[in-house]
């Protein structure tokens, strides 16, 4: 289990959730947007609930393993939404990199550097 610390409180999910949760949350920070996501959470009574989270540029989230005597908390289909979107958010990013220095340009700087 991996305890998620955001905006000074915290919630207990599931270790695959919580770091699926940080490389969205980055890859949305990346590109300059946000996004509202639901994830299953563990209550200190041991109950299941959900959590509502906003993460984009601005978040600071973090994410600790932490020991706990009930059962992990599992969520395949959403870490998987997860890992899609962070990579269509990373193949975004680098086409739009790929955009700024068009087709017949190259990002080796050899030449500049050898007529300075």
């Amino acid at each position: 289990m991996d305890r998620i610390h955001y905006a000074g409180d915290s919630i207990l999910t599931g270790t695959d959730i919580a770091r699926a949760l940080l490389s969205y949350a980055e890859a949305l920070a990346k590109s300059g947007t946000s996004a509202t996501v639901d994830i299953p959470v563990r209550l200190a009574d041991g109950t299941l609930s959900s959590s509502r989270i906003l993460i984009g540029p601005a978040s600071q989230v973090v994410s600790d393993t932490e020991s706990d005597d009930t059962d992990e908390i599992v969520d395949e289909e959403l870490v998987a939404s997860f890992e899609r979107e962070t990579l269509r958010l990373k193949q975004n990013q680098q086409h739009r990199i790929g955009r700024e220095l068009g087709p017949d340009e190259t990002d080796d700087l050899s030449a500049a550097i050898d007529d300075y």
